[in-house]
């Protein structure tokens, strides 16, 4: 009998609205499935159990008394703890902020709370969100939930476990350079960034860029749309984000699965040269081949992005300076290297530097923009390796080849962010060595809701495939497995900082 916690959003929604299944036992039962998988694998990192349970009993007395419902009426929902929540404890993934508590929620936490959503706690990040392995000092690491010893990737690492393992029907998370893509892609889940703009961010500290978009974590597309509908809603707080446009989040809702043997699929494993394992290509190389099976046409892509890891890595910089500017002199040595490696390029280079930087992203916007015109999406690897011990920030090499910095092994997610176009990670089976692969759906900028049914399409054409379809975790396992990730994730993190 499937627990209520493993349904999918849309099924559980559906459920509540027609009275068959409770608000209470569905919290009730994430709950459970946290205590039982979360010792091992720590991906949520404060719970918020006692007001969930009274506000999942509220939400089931408005629907006895047939009152209208929100769209994530009675779902459970994981909040990543970048973003703040009124009343409940907000680090930041840092001891700087270990005792804080917000006195009101960010908008994309209120809009889940208006649309119904329950917020069951808070999921783990790196400290303070900057690097795609989720460890941190305050909490430790998070654990993959297909091996615990291995990364679950990051920023958005809570909440991609999380959301794999039925802690939390939907996550939020967010997107840098790859912070939705790649824990979704290491997971097994749904990660979706949408063009920069259509979810607002009230918070954000550059008026116009493509970093900083918060978006939904899920299993499927389907429930990624449904969470993406909510906190793309515009209201009256959405105006203080300058990036915010018009637009009809309702589009979002339930989107028709196109064909596949209707698609016109560019591919490329590395847009020009990234740097991308000879594990990754190959396991690429098979997916493509079942999407072509399935009827896609498949058409290989020329297409050179590869110097958008430089322009990336300026642009970054700028962002990191505005950002830390008022702060950077009230951390401490200890804290994580990330974000001095980054605001100290910041510091050293020019505004020349700065200015190429945005011209280039400005002219890799359109080759890449120019692809369009042949191709219905473009599809590429999620990640250029496959999952790595989470005891080491990064990996140091891939096949042989040094990499620069902590960002060079994320260039297929990176690049996208330069160029701003749509991505959803998908999950495509597990790889020769039993870990979740995923690959990137890139579609036109501003189509988000035509790319969330193409999406759909291959999604559906992957879960008819036994080797192809998405994953699950073994359960059993998990909670076999050694829960050291607090202990020895702490201790990981104190000694990489040094």
């Amino acid at each position: 009998m499937i627990e209520p916690c493993d349904l999918s959003a849309v099924d559980a929604r559906r459920l509540i609205a027609l009275r068959e299944l409770s608000p209470v036992e569905l919290t009730e039962s994430c709950f459970r499935r946290i205590d039982e998988l979360n010792p091992t694998l720590n991906a949520m990192v404060t719970l918020a159990r006692d007001r969930a349970l009274q506000e999942a009993q509220a939400a089931a007395t408005a629907v006895v008394r047939g009152r209208s419902l929100g769209a994530l009426h009675g779902l459970p929902i994981a909040i990543k703890d970048l973003q703040a929540t009124e009343g409940i404890v907000t680090t930041y993934g840092t001891s700087f902020y270990r005792n804080h508590i917000p006195k009101q929620d960010s908008r994309i936490v209120a809009r889940i709370r208006s649309a119904g959503g329950i917020v069951i706690g808070k999921t783990n990040i790196p400290e303070m969100s900057i690097g795609a392995n989720t460890i941190n000092r305050l909490f430790g690491a998070t654990g993959n939930p297909y091996d615990p010893t291995l990364t679950c990737g990051g920023s958005s690492g809570g909440s991609a476990v999380a959301v794999a393992t039925g802690m939390a029907a939907l996550a939020t998370g967010s997107d840098h350079g790859g912070s939705l893509r790649i824990p979704a892609c290491f997971c097994g889940i749904v990660g979706y960034r949408s063009s920069p703009g259509t979810v607002p961010h009230e918070d954000r500290t550059i008026a116009h860029t493509n970093y900083s978009v918060q978006g939904p974590m899920a299993r499927n597309v389907a429930d990624a749309g449904l969470l993406l509908s909510v906190i793309a809603e515009r209201d009256r707080d959405s105006r203080k984000d300058p990036m915010a446009f018009p637009l009809d989040s309702g589009a979002f809702v339930d989107p028709s699965a196109t064909n596949v043997d209707t698609l016109r699929i560019g591919v490329t494993a590395d847009f020009g040269g990234l740097l991308v394992s000879e594990h990754v290509r190959r396991e690429f190389v098979r997916r493509v081949e079942a999407l072509e099976k399935a009827g896609a046409e498949i058409i290989p892509l020329s297409v050179d992005l590869s110097d958008a890891v430089g322009v990336d890595w300026q642009l970054r910089a700028d962002v990191f300076a505005t950002q830390y500017h008022r702060e950077i002199e009230d951390f401490d040595d200890s804290f994580n290297p990330n974000v001095f490696r980054t605001y100290e390029t910041a510091l050293s280079t020019t505004v020349l530097d700065i200015a190429k930087a945005r011209r280039r992203q400005v002219e890799l916007f359109r080759s890449l923009d120019d692809v369009f015109d042949d191709v219905d999406l473009l599809l590429s690897p999620g990640v250029s390796v496959p999952p790595f011990p989470w005891t080491a920030l990064h990996p140091t090499e891939i096949d042989g080849k040094a990499i620069d910095n902590y960002m060079t092994w994320l260039g297929l997610t990176a690049c996208l962010t330069v160029v701003g176009h749509p991505v959803a990670a998908l999950p495509a089976g597990l790889d020769c060595d039993g870990m979740p692969f995923g690959v990137q759906c890139v579609g036109p900028i501003y189509e988000d809701a035509v790319l969330l049914q193409m999406a759909n399409g291959i999604e559906a054409c992957f879960d008819t495939s036994k080797d192809f379809r998405p994953p699950r975790p073994d359960f059993e396992l998990i909670k076999a497995a050694e829960p050291r990730c607090q202990e020895l994730g702490r201790a990981a993190a104190i000694a990489a900082a040094k």
